[in-house]
Formats: C-alpha cells, sequence, structure tokens
C-alpha cells in the first residue's frame, strides 16, 4: 500500500515545447503541467533547463530587455554570447527559463522565450539545416518548502530560486513525460552552387554603393 501511495504523490509531470513563427527569429513556448503533487510545490518556484544547440542563441541585450520589462525570466549560460558567430564557430548554450504559472491551470506552468538561428554552411542540395532541440529538464526550487524526497531528486543549478532571494538554492529535478520528444528549428541556407553569383552580385553592390557614396562626397563635401 506505501509503494502504491507514493507512485501515485509522483507521478510524472507533461512538457510541451514549441517553435513559433517562421524564419530565422522564433519564440521558444514550453509549457509544464505537474502531476498530483501541485500541493508540495505550492509557494515553489518551476524553471525549464534546456540545452540549445550551436545553431540557435538567444541575444542577452534583448533579453535584458525584456527582463527590465518583466516579460521574462532567464539565466544563461555562458552569459557572454557572440551573437554574430556562424553555426560552425558557436558553441552550445545552457538556458534556465524561470516559469509563470497559468492561470487556467492550477497545476501549469508556461513561459516564451526569444530564439534566434545562426547563419550555417552552405549546403549541397537542401535549402535548409534542421536543429534539433531536445526536450527540458524540469526543475524545481522551494526555499521554505520541503519536497517528497521519494518523488524528486536534486539538480545541479547554480541560479537563485527567485527573485526573492541572491544566493543560489536548491532546485529539484521532476521526472517528466514530454509530448514530443524533440523539437526542430528550419533554418534557412544558401546552396554552394550559388557562390559565384553571391561573390559577384556582393562586389558589384559594393563597387556601386561606393561609388555613389565617393560622388556624394565630391558633390557636396568641403575641402580646405
Amino acid at each position: 500500500c506505501v509503494i502504491l501511495d507514493v507512485q501515485a504523490a509522483c507521478q510524472d509531470a507533461t512538457v510541451t515545447q514549441e517553435l513559433l513563427k517562421e524564419g530565422f527569429h522564433r519564440d521558444l513556448l514550453v509549457k509544464v503541467e505537474l502531476g498530483v503533487v501541485e500541493e508540495d510545490a505550492a509557494g515553489c518556484t518551476v524553471a525549464a533547463r534546456t540545452r540549445l544547440p550551436a545553431g540557435i542563441y538567444v541575444d542577452p541585450y534583448e533579453l535584458a530587455s525584456l527582463q527590465q520589462h518583466n516579460l521574462t525570466k532567464a539565466v544563461l549560460i555562458p552569459d557572454v554570447i557572440d551573437v554574430e558567430a556562424p553555426e560552425y564557430l558557436a558553441t552550445d548554450l545552457l538556458v534556465l527559463l524561470y516559469m509563470e504559472p497559468d492561470p487556467r491551470c492550477s497545476r501549469c506552468f508556461r513561459a516564451a522565450l526569444p530564439v534566434h538561428g545562426r547563419y550555417h554552411r552552405p549546403a549541397e542540395e537542401s535549402e535548409e539545416a534542421l536543429v534539433v532541440l531536445k526536450s527540458p529538464e524540469v526543475l524545481v526550487c522551494c526555499c521554505d518548502n520541503r519536497l517528497r524526497r521519494e518523488c524528486w531528486k536534486p539538480a545541479e543549478a547554480e541560479a537563485p530560486c527567485s527573485g526573492k532571494t541572491n544566493g543560489p538554492c536548491q532546485w529539484y529535478s521532476v521526472t517528466h513525460k514530454p509530448t514530443y520528444e524533440e523539437s526542430i528549428l528550419q533554418v534557412p541556407v544558401g546552396l554552394r552552387q550559388h557562390s559565384s553569383l553571391v561573390c559577384v552580385l556582393t562586389l558589384l553592390a559594393t563597387v556601386l554603393c561606393s561609388s555613389l557614396i565617393l560622388a556624394a562626397v565630391c558633390k557636396y563635401g568641403h575641402f580646405s
């Protein structure tokens, strides 16, 4: 009977991850529905920890602006990101995305984060590169509450539990079943056979623009 009670109290959470919009600039929407242990999570913070592959990144300046307006809250590891680097020179990014309670569901949480695709190397045939996002890990942090030890296991997360505490506190990992195991971002890429044409057009555009600037300087510039 005790085993059955523990299994009932430790029902898995459900995670849904979606990529909204099209092209290079997308919104990552994460939804979490806890199991029957929502009583234990009352007053706790729920977060989704996901690893973004090299082909996708979060703009730290955009994130800082959103956080100033209380539109989202996340921790980036590392916090210094080269937003200009192409996919083949970039590294993975770890994101801890804090989630907000869903007013339509007492045990549901959700959060959205703007993400951007990086430029990839030109391809031989396909005009799209696929970037795979694994299902995130669900974390719960309760600085003042005690959790069921048989349900949640401690997780390593060097981040504050909420805005109320400055230092890191103990996070716990929640067993969950993703609605989809992974999400796929389709990033437009160029074709190798178009390289010569692109180089020629770029050179012509550069020469034309430079000539127009030089002509404007000669016509309207003041030389002593």
